[in-house]
């Protein structure tokens, strides 16, 4: 894949989801050379795969010999308003800036860059780092039709991208599929202690519950039929899953549960954007 931008790449932060990102662009092309990356201390898996690829984690980029074409900006956003206003000097106006620090704003990019800078706020979730998440963006007014494809085609290495069009729905979004891996996560934890406290040795109760719900996720993932008819598929009238449903379906149940979280995590969410 072609990734059609002039300048350096400038990865801010090289944890998890930033080296994630990395390996997936190189394996689709991107030449480690294009890459510049600036992180103190990298975890040392990620600094691994940068030295694989003869990419230099510098504390600190106070120059480049060419400015970056592509900002990627994946520091914890604690450290936000330190790291970025030196990285934003290095901006050109046609440098498009990407970022995947949670609850950090398009404003708060753009009061520290040029007028009419392109930026893109996104958020990735976990899987990414297998190359399977997916990553919601939100885009202010100055990317263009080719900015936005640009941005796509790299947020893509490691997963689906998908768009809103009003930045507030990154709340929501943060809430269901950011915060979404922990509560499959979750569901894997419940279901094989459950498991244990019907008899099963904890061993067998705990493959049993990550292979079921590995496996469903993947039929979900490769089938075209709606959740609820996958389910339905499972159900037979009055047998054992119907039975386990009737509790989970009950008021109160799962579906309840899940709407009260996630309406949490929103509501987190925007606090953390204030």
């Amino acid at each position: 894949m072609a990734f059609t931008f002039n300048g350096p790449l400038l990865l801010v932060g090289a944890g998890k989801m930033g080296g994630a990102l990395i390996e997936g662009l190189i394996a689709r092309g991107l030449d480690p050379k294009r890459v510049r990356v600036q992180d103190p201390s990298p975890p040392s898996e990620v600094a691994a795969l940068l030295a694989k690829y003869g990419i230099a984690a510098e504390p600190r980029i106070e120059s480049l010999s060419e400015a970056p074409g592509v900002i990627l900006v994946a520091v914890k956003p604690q450290v936000m308003d330190a790291v970025f206003p030196p990285v934003a000097r290095l901006a050109r106006p046609q440098t498009l800036t990407i970022s995947i620090a949670a609850g950090r704003t398009l404003q708060s990019f753009e009061k520290h860059l040029a007028q009419g800078a392109a930026v893109v706020r996104a958020m990735p979730n976990t899987p990414a780092a297998i190359g399977r998440g997916i990553t919601v963006c939100a885009a202010n007014a100055h990317v263009t039709p080719a900015a936005q494809g640009l941005c796509e085609a790299l947020l893509s290495a490691v997963g689906e991208v998908a768009w809103v069009e009003k930045e507030e729905l990154m709340d929501a979004v943060t809430a269901v599929s950011g915060s979404g891996p922990a509560y499959v996560f979750l569901l894997a934890e419940c279901l094989e202690k459950a498991g244990i406290a019907a008899g099963l040795e904890a061993g067998l109760a705990k493959r049993l519950a990550r292979a079921t719900v590995s496996g469903a996720g993947e039929l979900l993932h490769r089938s075209d039929l709606d959740a609820s008819v996958l389910r339905q598929n499972v159900t037979s009238p009055g047998g054992t899953t119907a039975a386990a449903l009737g509790v989970l379906m009950a008021e109160g149940g799962l579906g309840e549960l899940m709407t009260k979280a996630v309406l949490a995590g929103e509501g987190r969410s925007r606090e953390l954007a204030k």
